[in-house]
């Protein structure tokens, strides 16, 4: 159990009961307003579980957006724009749907000082079928390197947390990747993005390539907490093809920052404009790439 207050200089404090050394966040910091954000977004979003929603569908039959995600990104922006008004922010519901549409957004802003990162609801299919595998996911960039992450699970009531060279923490507990050498040990996740021209079939090459080697796989349906999952060592490694800056970006901090691993399909550095990307505790990580290239189910045209 973790407990959260504040002392006498107004810092959030983040202590579990066995934990000696307590996690600090200054209530004036950017991590201590993307966590504010993240709740209590995270919290507004909890309470729409189950109502009657207005639905749409946007780049395909399978990407679904509510109102919910639209006004919990709303809610996003005004928290952090009433602390930061001169920050940049790239938040799903502001793009246009679409590879090209994310990579010209990107583009737009990758060269500003402070850029925030936002998917209001990480797991909109979940959340709309009562599925309880969601979260909200802020990250904060500082001349395109990620500094802070934050991921939320509203329903589990988890908060996920790092800074860059500060580590990462779930519960008060400072998290840790798996120990798991080999695939035949590990359990990976993988996940199916709503394109089915490209994506998908790059994806099924995955699963076909990965299912007899490794000890399982899994697909929750939240890039997110697939990322959150792996720094706090439950899963080995997750990997999947056609994702956006938002899903990425928080949750790539947690890993590296709980020792683990994050590259492109294909292995190249982990940048915010890896859109086809492999996180892993780092001990089974070139494994993990090397299924994927002989398979040639990077999704990258260099490997087909």
């Amino acid at each position: 159990m973790a407990f959260f207050f504040r002392n006498e200089e107004s810092s959030v404090i983040v202590l579990n009961e066995n934990q000696k050394t307590p996690y600090v966040v200054s209530s004036k910091s950017y991590t201590a307003v993307a966590i504010n954000a993240a709740a209590k977004t995270g919290e507004w979003i909890k309470s729409k579980v189950g109502s009657s929603l207005k639905m749409s569908t946007k780049y395909s039959e399978q990407d679904l957006v509510t109102e919910v995600d639209k006004g919990a990104e709303q809610m996003i922006r005004r928290l952090i724009l009433t602390h930061f008004p001169d920050h940049a922010i790239l938040g799903e519901e502001g793009v246009e749907p679409g590879p090209d549409a994310s990579n010209l957004a990107l583009q737009a802003v990758k060269d500003e000082e402070f850029l925030w990162i936002v998917d209001p609801v990480d797991g909109t299919t979940n959340f709309v079928h009562g599925f309880p595998f969601f979260s909200v996911s802020i990250a904060l960039a500082h001349h395109g390197e990620i500094i802070v992450g934050v991921i939320y699970d509203p329903i589990r009531d988890e908060l996920f947390v790092a800074e860059k060279g500060k580590g990462a923490y779930v519960h008060g507990n400072r998290m840790q990747v798996s120990q798991e050498e080999h695939l035949s040990d590990g359990l990976i996740a993988v996940g199916f993005p709503p394109d089915p021209s490209f994506a998908l079939p790059a994806n099924m090459a995955a699963v076909q390539a990965l299912a007899p080697k490794v000890r399982n796989l899994r697909a929750g349906g939240s890039a997110a907490l697939h990322l959150a999952y792996v720094a706090a060592g439950r899963l080995s490694g997750y990997t999947e093809i056609g994702l956006n800056p938002w899903d990425i970006a928080a949750g790539a901090l947690l890993v590296q920052e709980s020792g683990g691993m994050v590259t492109s399909t294909a292995g190249h550095p982990y940048d915010l404009s890896v859109r086809h990307v492999t996180a892993s505790n780092g001990k089974l990580h070139h494994e993990l790439i090397t299924v994927l290239k002989e398979a040639k189910a990077t999704g990258i045209a260099e490997d087909k």
